[in-house]
């Protein structure tokens, strides 16, 4: 669909009459300069995306799809434009602290962007909504140093992220997981298996892919219990700040129907170095935004 309308109107009688946001948003610490001149403006800013910048993007992005070579994926014409400009624009960081780089704006107004999004062009959007979930888990999950080292990067819009929970012998069984993490000297872990049906899981649209990597530490409790969390970068920063590989490859991309554009990824851990989040968790909660 390529001449989607923001339905500006409708979100304003839901967000004013029904749900009374403008008054919620005042009462909130930190939201005091959410005026409503400012909300205004980027409820504005927000449908000019999506209207003008996504939606042209969704028949040609289907229709020509994600493409793999020799491990490279690249997206369909338009999509790293669109998503520079995204980017530039702040979008990534509308609610993300203000410490690391972002505006700390209330989630529910960043509902609204995610409705117009994923209307406009929903194989586009799913890159930021999966990049969202990432970072939300490691703010929580994640320590001071971890936090300091990614979270400003994916707040700016200069990395991704993804969840990589499924395996191709186990689908939606998790507790059957193969992928094992085997602990390192210094703390870190050794990553080797491979997830199937990740979801913006490699991509050309920036540089590095933080990954939210379920896999299983030697000696773990069977099933559901013996499964820890780890971050997984596509490529680790150094001293330096230069991106080095870490062992973490797209063996194929699948091709799921009316989503060509989002590349949805077989992804290789290679004895890839991995930061523990959470270990044994024993209630597994997913770190999509969705």
């Amino acid at each position: 669909m390529t001449d989607y309308k923001a339905p500006v109107r409708d979100i304003k009688f839901v967000r004013d009459e029904v749900f009374d946001f403008p008054t919620l948003w005042q009462s909130l610490p930190g939201c005091e300069e959410a005026s409503p001149d400012l909300v205004e403006a980027i409820l504005e800013a927000m449908a000019t995306l999506c209207e003008e910048e996504l939606a042209p993007l969704n028949q040609s992005g289907d229709a020509e799809g994600c493409t793999w070579t020799d491990g490279v994926v690249t997206t369909p014409a338009g999509f790293k434009e669109a998503y520079k400009k995204y980017a530039e624009s702040g979008w990534p960081g509308l609610t993300s602290p203000e410490q690391y780089g972002g505006q700390a704006l209330p989630p529910s107004m960043e509902s609204i962007l995610n409705e117009f999004a994923g209307s406009a062009n929903w194989a586009w959007s799913m890159y930021p909504f999966l990049a969202k979930g990432a970072r939300a888990t490691i703010l929580a999950h994640g320590t001071q140093e971890l936090i300091d080292a990614y979270i400003p990067k994916m707040v700016a819009g200069d990395w991704t992220g993804t969840m990589c929970l499924t395996e191709a012998h186990c689908g939606t069984d998790l507790g059957m997981l193969r992928t094992k993490a085997e602990p390192n000297a210094e703390g870190s872990y050794a990553l080797t298996g491979s997830k199937i049906f990740i979801s913006a899981g490699d991509h050309d649209l920036v540089e590095n892919v933080i990954h939210i990597v379920i896999a299983r530490i030697p000696d773990s409790p069977p099933g559901t219990k013996g499964i820890s969390l780890f971050l997984v970068p596509k490529y680790l920063p150094d001293a330096d700040g230069n991106l080095q590989p870490n062992g973490v490859s797209c063996g194929s991309i699948e091709h799921k129907m009316g989503i060509h554009g989002n590349a949805t990824c077989v992804i290789n851990f290679d004895g890839a170095k991995g930061l523990l989040l959470v270990k044994l968790i024993v209630v597994l909660i997913a770190c999509s935004p969705l």
